[in-house]
């Protein structure tokens, strides 16, 4: 099988995740709190907002009242009006009002402990630590579960995907929690660098002295030496090995993605991008794409979507398997919500990329 017919194989069996966007908010020349949302945009604000944070789902943000509030592209929520710190992710959201920990799920609001300590939020996940216990828990499909209890200095799990934690327990026993369950991996005194991402997670495993994943419920061997550097994505993770080549492994399949000693790369939710003497690839919906004959100064990736700094300094997008420009001007900042685009250029003013049209304010 060619590699080209072996990636579209692999994205053919796992799937490549659809992600619209419900609301791409910002803030305008006016100081208007504004979205992007249904090819529209729209005020949500008409008083200056304080801060903002936002994913995929939902937007969180302090009105110029202090006033926490959470605006999902159907309803806007009032959620406190006392000082909060708050986390979110594309579809969660937690605050703390003092030592309590409170969340957001869908709309629904509910308590996760009166005694907080640490916590983060991932796309499907709230950690969180409860100081009265000295536990560490996770929400998860409307549910909270004990992770492990601590006998002295509370800590949190050493890797903590989107909807997967590795973490070890007070006996260093290893442990991985996926989909509501736990995994045992084995009692080791020294630290392990795991790489967490969705459903999957990979690490050089101690025991066995083998490049391992944890994937399905299972714990595999990738290779028979530890590897040197090392990532997880969406269902699958991409590696260094010892020659230096480039290489890609979901569901028990590898396929390598370049043998040129790759200077940079990097994997994140669906995508994979590397270079190659001066060009930098992508490997998207199981296909390899050239998308530049330079190396970009920066670049941000999220779901299915590359955007990336041009060679005169202006912003261009890979989406959908084409290169897109979407402007000239130099040092304008860019955004992902879902697979659409948010570019914010020097005079305030504002353009959204969605499936190949672009919208301006």
């Amino acid at each position: 099988m060619s590699f080209k017919n072996t990636l579209l194989f692999f994205f053919v069996l796992s799937g490549t995740a659809s992600f619209a966007q419900k609301v791409v908010p910002f803030v305008d020349f006016n100081n208007y709190f504004r979205t992007f949302e249904n090819d529209n945009f729209r005020q949500l604000e008409f008083q200056p907002i304080k801060d903002y944070q936002a994913g995929d789902d939902l937007v969180a943000y302090i009105d110029t009242r202090g006033n926490l509030r959470v605006y999902d592209g159907n309803e806007r929520q009032d959620i406190s009006n006392m000082i909060v710190s708050y986390k979110i992710s594309d579809h969660l959201m937690a605050y703390n009002i003092g030592p309590t920990l409170n969340m957001w799920d869908e709309g629904k609001l509910q308590t996760l402990t009166y005694f907080s300590g640490a916590y983060e939020v991932t796309d499907s996940l709230i950690v969180f630590q409860d100081t009265r216990f000295n536990t560490v828990n996770v929400y998860w499909n409307k549910k909270i579960i004990q992770l492990y209890q601590t006998t002295g200095d509370n800590y949190m799990p050493v890797a903590i995907g989107d909807n997967i934690i590795a973490f070890k327990d007070n006996g260093n026993f290893y442990k991985v929690f996926w989909r509501g369950e736990i995994y045992d991996l084995g009692v080791w005194h020294n630290p392990i660098d795991f790489k967490a991402g969705c459903d999957v997670l990979c690490f050089n495993d101690p025991t066995t002295q083998t490049f391992a994943v944890f994937e399905n419920g299972e714990f595999l061997d990738v290779e028979q030496f530890f590897m040197g550097k090392y990532k997880a994505a969406r269902g699958f993770i991409v590696y260094e090995d010892l020659n230096g080549n480039l290489n890609y492994y979901s569901n028990g399949t590898r396929a390598q993605l370049s043998n040129f000693r790759a200077k940079f790369w990097d994997a994140k939710d669906d995508l994979v991008v590397w270079t190659e003497n001066n060009f930098m690839f992508a490997l998207q919906d199981g296909r390899r794409i050239e998308v530049t004959n330079y190396i970009p100064k920066d670049h941000l990736i999220k779901n299915n979507t590359l955007v990336f700094r041009s060679l005169i300094g202006g912003v261009n997008v890979l989406s959908e398997g084409k290169v897109h420009e979407l402007t000239n001007q130099m040092e304008a900042e860019y955004e992902i919500y879902g697979n659409t685009v948010l570019l914010k250029l020097f005079n305030r003013s504002f353009i959204v990329f969605k499936k190949g049209k672009k919208y301006t304010a």
